[in-house]
């Protein structure tokens, strides 16, 4: 399915209840917050699999907004272990051949508000398609956030008291520690040792989400 033939039932959804919207809404929908997402693809018909988009084409994500969709928290994109080396030292990937863009060039994103205590009543507030190859504005954003990100990342390893990565933040994008017990340190080939001891990963920040509201997206 590409992104373009899931969009009106992605639509569909907004302002549905849960309870209204799918056949059974998980208890562990509060602590498993990718449960969202997975009912959402799950009821537009789509199968989970591990492939890198959720769409032939693109990408969907969810993030905790209030009734009036504006965001409550950062929503995760990707995380950056397994392509650290594209990220740090001399000659960082460019943007637009990282795996980072590949996850988000054609992107659709639901806020879903969920101040109801019973999670049945939790519904989705609207829309939004991002496509970077048609929104230059905001591509020319992501790409100068993560040519900072990338040099701060670099920065830290090579001058920091603990040679380890730290949060590094854009306008829109920002690196912080992703990882729960046990820890997974990150391991760098290009600098011969661990850059951090937890995991990190890629974040939208609420300025991105809000900037998409702004243009009606």
């Amino acid at each position: 399915m590409t992104l373009d033939e899931a969009l009106p039932l992605l639509k569909a959804t907004v302002g549905v209840p849960f309870k209204e919207l799918f056949e059974d809404v998980p208890i562990d929908l509060r602590t498993n917050k990718g449960n969202v997402g997975q009912l959402l693809l799950l009821h537009i018909g789509l199968v989970l699999d591990s492939k890198l988009k959720d769409f032939s084409d693109g990408e969907l994500k969810t993030n905790k907004s209030d009734m009036f969709g504006d965001p409550k928290e950062t929503m995760f994109i990707t995380q950056i272990s397994r392509n650290i080396d594209s990220y740090v030292g001399k000659n960082p990937l460019p943007f637009d051949k990282t795996q980072l863009f590949e996850k988000i060039d054609n992107l659709v994103f639901l806020p879903v508000c969920k101040d109801a205590r019973d999670r049945r009543d939790w519904f989705f507030t609207s829309c939004h398609h991002v496509n970077l190859p048609t929104q230059p504005s905001i591509y020319q954003q992501l790409n100068e956030d993560y040519n900072n990100i990338v040099e701060k990342l670099s920065h830290d390893i090579e001058t920091s008291e603990d040679g380890f990565i730290h949060t590094s933040s854009g306008k829109f994008i920002q690196v912080r520690s992703k990882d729960s017990k046990p820890y997974h340190p990150i391991f760098s080939e290009k600098y011969g040792k661990y850059i951090s001891n937890k995991n990190h990963a890629f974040y939208f920040k609420k300025e991105f989400m809000r900037h998409c509201r702004l243009l009606n997206l």
